[in-house]
């Protein structure tokens, strides 16, 4: 069956090209609209898991009354970066996150610490998955980690994918094991979407 792995609508945060971790501002009304239009193309009878912010929890509660949350499911802890504009945050510091998985944010997180917590949470969640459909709102960084996960490769594929705001990536789980069948779907949204941080 299905995994419908869905990152959170809009926030003045990801408008305003912030980077957002563990911070935790609503949804803005683009934000709410988005939370709606992901909610019509999702399977009514999933189970929903989400990450506990406001801004999943707000999403999630769009597709279903009774969400799970699940604190695997939290962004990327960006520690002393959250809320600075991506713009702020030197060339090196960047190069040096893109070559080396293990590198975190002063007072944050690794890739590779996202990718383990995530990688737990779906392997735990697999045969859940084999017999039903399963909706997980999330966020960027737990996203491409998901992708990897479902690809079998590393965590530093991820400086290579673009997750949109209010996107589906579904990822098919059978006894075979998890495959990617569709990436960063944005059919359902009114115009163009951006990715944007977090």
């Amino acid at each position: 069956m299905t995994l419908f792995v869905g990152r959170h609508g809009r926030t003045t945060a990801n408008a305003s090209g912030l980077l957002l971790g563990r911070a935790d501002p609503p949804l803005d009304d683009t934000g709410r609209l988005q939370a709606l239009q992901i909610a019509s193309v999702l399977p009514s009878d999933a189970t929903v898991i989400a990450s506990p912010l406001q801004r999943t929890r707000q999403t999630a509660e769009a597709v279903s009354s009774d969400v799970r949350f699940d604190d695997r499911l939290l962004e990327l802890d960006y520690g002393e970066f959250d809320l600075v504009p991506v713009a702020q945050i030197p060339a090196a510091t960047w190069d040096e996150w893109r070559r080396n998985p293990s590198f975190a944010p002063p007072g944050g997180e690794s890739l590779a610490a996202l990718a383990d917590r995530v990688g737990a949470f779906l392997d735990d969640i697999a045969p859940l998955a084999r017999q039903g459909h399963v909706v997980i709102v999330t966020h960027v960084s737990p996203i491409k980690a998901a992708v990897a996960w479902a690809l079998g490769v590393g965590v530093e594929v991820s400086w290579r994918t673009q997750v949109a705001q209010a996107s589906i990536t579904r990822i098919e789980v059978s006894d075979r094991g998890p495959s990617l069948h569709c990436f960063n779907d944005v059919h359902h949204l009114d115009g163009p979407n951006p990715g944007g941080p977090s």
